[in-house]
């Protein structure tokens, strides 16, 4: 891969996906490409390139983009977050909605689906305090690859190693082979739908809380700047945000504030003295089964 290539490419990628590529890169763009050059056998990155300038905007940019947009997730990732959305987020959010009965997540980036339904195997451990309410938890990506994965609901062995405890592997998938299913009842719980963080996103609607980790580590800062306002327009008034552990949003956006309680997660500034009250205490660990409405989009 020349150096043309290289920035070529670096360029493409920014400008589509937001995605901010280093020179101490260049090896991730050559060991992904050069697997997607020996798939559709073309003859090597340079090759590539020169398709790509001649039909720009076409099915192999998407394939270029959905190879280097694809990253790693699994179930239950960083605890952390996923006991701050039960033990703090959910009780305050059940208040707060107690008239409307509705709650809506969005997680954005959601790859092959492992946060989103981790946060669905939640909910229904939390049925019986959310019986008549309608729930919505929203998955996106850029990549239709992962994203028809995640639908399937089928997982390796390593998958579901990592992170998700067993008694919710033994309560909610079934073995084929050597890999495992998710129930349909939980993927029903989950809508999925191919979407780029740069492009708009009015047609979502507004959510009550949406979870956006490990993703801003790929973006530069005025790229982050630009996913993060756009990302908080579409937080509801006293809503939750979370980010990943080794993200903020300082220096980046002052429509979002931290809560000084509660590491990663962010609070809209226009209701930021929601973020320096107590705690609302855990959510019981609740068994039974939920089946939710879902929410019809805007």
């Amino acid at each position: 891969m020349t150096e043309f290539d290289f920035d070529f490419l670096r360029v493409l990628l920014q400008r589509r996906s937001g995605l901010f590529l280093s020179t101490e890169k260049r090896y991730l763009v050559e060991s992904r490409l050069g697997m997607l050059c020996r798939r559709r056998g073309i003859a090597g990155i340079t090759a590539l390139v020169v398709q790509l300038r001649s039909s720009p905007a076409s099915e192999l940019e998407a394939a270029v983009i959905e190879a280097m947009t694809t990253n790693e997730t699994l179930f239950f990732r960083d605890r952390t977050p996923f006991d701050l959305f039960r033990s703090v987020v959910l009780p305050e959010k059940l208040a707060a909605n107690a008239e409307s009965r509705t709650l809506r997540i969005w997680c954005a980036a959601v790859s092959t689906g492992q946060e989103a339904y981790s946060l669905a195997m939640l909910l229904d451990e939390a049925a019986d305090r959310l019986a008549g309410w309608t729930i919505e938890i929203l998955g996106t990506d850029i990549s239709v690859e992962v994203l028809d994965r995640a639908r399937q609901g089928l997982y390796s062995q390593f998958e579901v190693q990592r992170g998700l405890p067993i008694q919710l592997l033994l309560k909610h998938f079934r073995q084929e082979g050597d890999k495992w299913r998710l129930s349909e009842r939980i993927r029903d719980m989950v809508t999925l739908r191919q979407h780029n963080l740069l492009e708009p996103n009015h047609q979502l609607g507004q959510f009550d809380v949406i979870f956006c980790r490990n993703v801003l580590i790929y973006f530069d800062v005025p790229t982050k700047a630009r996913v993060m306002a756009a990302l908080a327009e579409r937080l509801a008034r006293n809503g939750a945000f979370i980010l990943g552990a080794a993200e903020t949003v300082i220096g980046i956006t002052t429509t979002l504030v931290p809560d000084p309680q509660h590491r990663g997660l962010y609070r809209d500034a226009a209701s930021s003295p929601q973020a320096r009250r107590p705690p609302f205490p855990a959510a019981p660990e609740l068994g039974g089964a939920l089946s939710p409405r879902k929410i019809a989009r805007p």
